[in-house]
């Protein structure tokens, strides 16, 4: 009776600690991917302000993009640095980018977007 108890527990901890071994395979990647990206968004987070005009600028006259553009580029600019520091302190739970795109040079041609859901990766 107790060896196939022991036997049973055995067989469980394997069996609850297999999916554990197998999202590890991928932590360093992911850990590093994220510290790369926090880094970026923190220091080309000012590159928001003409990606936003020219975005504005494609849709709306220029007078338009030159005041409402910069002005949501300083919002983009502020959320892209912002969250990139939260990536930097955070760096160690590989999550899903909060900015969208994940880096500003990825789809220069479209307006920043947000995802505020932390889902693992």
């Amino acid at each position: 009776m107790k060896k196939i108890f022991k036997t049973l527990l055995i067989l469980s901890a394997l069996f609850f600690a297999t999916p554990y071994a197998a999202m590890a395979a991928g932590y360093p990647a992911k850990v590093g991917e994220k510290l790369g990206t926090g880094i970026a968004n923190v220091v080309t987070g000012v590159a928001e302000i003409p990606k936003t005009i020219m975005v504005t600028n494609r849709t709306h006259d220029p007078a338009y993009a030159a005041t409402a553009g910069f002005m949501t580029g300083i919002v983009h600019m502020l959320g892209r640095t912002l969250l990139g520091a939260v990536d930097l302190a955070t760096f160690m739970i590989p999550t899903e980018p909060l900015v969208n795109p994940d880096v500003i040079w990825k789809n220069f041609d479209r307006e920043t977007s947000y995802n505020m859901h932390w889902q693992m990766r």
